[in-house]
């Protein structure tokens, strides 16, 4: 298997996984992947990587290493919509994509790697706890009405 930053050739296959593997019915069209993607290669350290085989694109996840003013400057890591497509679920793919994230937020000196999960997920949930993630403090969430 092969780790590595998506392309935009990647997006639809993204958007599938997305679809499939997070049952998220609210996915942006193409085009406006297509647009934010380009957008979100301008941020400093925030990449979307994706899991390749033969079998083509079967995972992805995006990770973002962000500077911290706290803790001494020390950096932290998010990871965020990790993702398996439903039939390489079980093989290890989700582990070694969560190993790979851990290693780059290492390499670049954050104390923390964080992520959220929907409290539906109960399977991720043990998955993430079967790697070492705790569960830690509270997640508040407030929707904002989209203008």
């Amino acid at each position: 298997m092969l780790l590595r930053p998506a392309t935009e050739m990647d997006l639809p296959a993204v958007l599938d996984l997305y679809r499939t593997a997070l049952q998220d019915p609210k996915i942006l069209s193409l085009e406006s992947t297509t647009a934010l993607f380009r957008k979100m290669q301008t941020y400093p350290d925030y990449t979307l990587f994706v899991a390749e085989t033969d079998a083509g694109v079967i995972g992805t996840f995006a990770l973002l290493i962000l500077d911290n003013l706290g803790h001494f400057g020390t950096p932290s890591g998010v990871v965020e919509d990790v993702a398996v497509r439903p039939d390489q679920q079980g093989r290890g793919i989700g582990k070694e994509m969560m190993e790979f994230a851990l290693a780059r937020c290492r390499e670049k000196g954050c104390y923390k790697l964080t992520l959220s999960s929907n409290l539906r997920r109960a399977d991720a949930h043990r998955f993430y706890e079967s790697l070492g993630f705790r569960k830690h403090g509270f997640s508040f969430l407030m929707e904002l009405p989209i203008q």
